[in-house]
């Protein structure tokens, strides 16, 4: 089996503990991922992160709902998070979330540690498409964030919110 490493990297211009906060949301995964995806919460509000948290949710894969299943293995706020999947489109998912802080902000980084069932037909798929996709979500990701951040004190925009978890509480 071939394991495959995406590893991002962006500079946010908030707190740690805002941006920490906004990252454990499981809500906010879906404002910062292309409608393209079709990235749905199946799990009941609200929710607690906490290491053993499970996330159930399904995204479209060739126009076809497929459910994805995650768990919290890692929790240590405001400074990582790790999820992997139990069950899901890919036969091994291990993201880690590492976000520290520096004289800009917030340097959020992401690692992404996964593998496709079936062999070389896997391969095929993630040579011709999957490592495209998942580079496309995460540049969305990156661009979202950074509009957000620009337009969040311009009149009449609405940025992504971010807050320090003492005033909007952690879900």
């Amino acid at each position: 089996m071939k394991t495959y490493t995406l590893m991002r990297q962006q500079t946010i211009a908030r707190p740690i503990d805002e941006v920490f906060n906004f990252f454990e949301k499981p809500d906010n995964l879906e404002k910062i991922t292309p409608s393209s995806v079709g990235f749905t919460i199946l799990t009941p509000r609200p929710i607690t992160m906490q290491v053993g948290t499970v996330l159930d949710y399904t995204i479209r894969l060739l126009g076809l709902p497929v459910r994805w299943t995650t768990l919290i293995s890692v929790y240590n706020p405001p400074h990582s998070f790790v999820d992997v999947a139990l069950r899901g489109p890919y036969s091994f998912w291990h993201h880690t979330h590492i976000f520290r802080e520096s004289d800009q902000g917030t340097i959020m980084s992401d690692e992404v540690r996964y593998s496709l069932p079936f062999g070389i037909f896997g391969r095929l798929a993630h040579f011709l498409w999957v490592k495209r996709q998942l580079e496309h979500i995460f540049d969305y990701r990156e661009r979202v964030m950074a509009d957000s951040l620009q337009n969040d004190d311009a009149e009449g925009q609405e940025g992504i919110q971010f807050c320090p978890r003492q005033k909007c509480g952690r879900s």
